[in-house]
């Protein structure tokens, strides 16, 4: 291992864009469908892998979704995230927003308290038996119609204190923020903080990150990368310290290109861009892997590398004096190597 991928391996990290249902690997598919005996249209793991062959958002959804079938009782839902968290500890993750896609579960008729249930129970176990730290972001499925989102952001109000905001994500062809801009509002008066997704190199991305800054004002976007095709738009998301919460993996097995020189081009400017893992079990790689390969396609050094995480604090959805403590181990870290 080099030197500078062990700087990587140990840095504190932070993890704002990672799908929960999108780090169910196929060892534990297996597990939940033969506990719910459901049967899948696999012989074993290796075929199930085998089948990840995706070339475009879409193509990747198609797995995504079948995937989630397994996902029934409350018990499930914490074995995903309980896995994910184990998974995130070892690679000094400290912390973690993790979205979650109730409406694919409510619609197989899961119910949305077994949902939020279980991925909280492992969220509270997470925080007292490892050290780490996550919150939940619920998004909405922007193929689905915009009553179903407020349907479900009505679901999530007895249950605001364990979710911290609110997103926007799924096949967005033909499917513009603005579609959604009624339930945005209303999330944003019961209190939540709001991102979505602006994925990359999709029909009409630039004017949908336009309209995620003119006409819902999110505090965040997601991917994002095609803001540098304005340089208007990239000047306004400077001006307004909005975070980008990138994806190098995910956009190669989407796209063909980590976007690692935009993504480097966004941390000269200044904006405050984040590396993270998306759907880890599809894509093959952790937010360490992430970070391994940008730093390699772009040559980061070990100060561009201590940036992008503290790009993550600074926007994540933390309160202050937690903010302060990672940024001092950050920094601490950081001094001693």
């Amino acid at each position: 291992m080099s030197d500078i991928a062990a700087f990587i391996r140990g840095l504190p990290k932070i993890e704002l864009h990672l799908h929960i249902e999108g780090s169910l690997e196929p060892e534990l598919r297996f597990a939940l469908a033969q506990r719910n005996r459901t049967q899948l249209a696999y012989a074993d793991v290796a075929e199930l892998r085998a089948s990840y062959r995706f070339n475009d958002l879409t193509s990747f959804l198609v797995s995504y979704y079948e995937g989630m079938e397994v996902l029934v009782t409350a018990d499930d839902f914490y074995d995903l995230a309980w896995a994910y968290l184990r998974r995130a500890n070892d690679e000094n993750v400290r912390y973690v927003e993790m979205f979650f896609d109730p409406q694919a579960h409510t619609s197989r008729g899961v119910a949305f308290g077994r949902i939020v249930g279980g991925l909280r129970r492992a969220i509270v176990d997470a925080r007292q038996q490892l050290g780490v730290r996550a919150e939940l972001i619920m998004c909405f499925l922007r193929d689905y119609p915009a009553e179903y989102a407020m349907a479900t952001l009505v679901q999530s109000l007895p249950y605001r204190e364990w979710i911290v905001g609110v997103g926007l994500d799924s096949d967005e062809r033909d499917n513009p923020p603005t579609k959604f801009a009624e339930v945005f509002a209303r999330a944003r008066s019961e209190g939540y903080q709001i991102t979505m997704h602006c994925d990359v190199d999709q029909n009409n991305t630039v004017e949908h990150i336009r309209q995620c800054l003119d006409v819902i004002g999110v505090d965040r976007i997601d991917h994002g990368v095609n803001v540098l095709e304005s340089e208007e738009l990239t000047m306004e998301v400077g001006r307004r310290g909005l975070g980008l919460t990138t994806c190098p993996i995910s956009n190669r097995w989407v796209t063909g290109d980590l976007k690692a020189a935009e993504i480097k081009r966004l941390l000269e400017f200044g904006l405050r861009v984040t590396v993270n893992s998306d759907d880890p079990a599809y894509f093959g790689a952790y937010v360490t892997d992430n970070l391994v390969a940008l730093q390699e396609a772009a040559d980061l050094g070990p100060a561009e590398l201590v940036q992008l995480e503290r790009n993550a604090i600074e926007i994540s959805w933390l309160p202050s004096r937690a903010k302060d403590e990672l940024i001092t181990e950050i920094e601490r870290y950081a001094d001693m190597r």
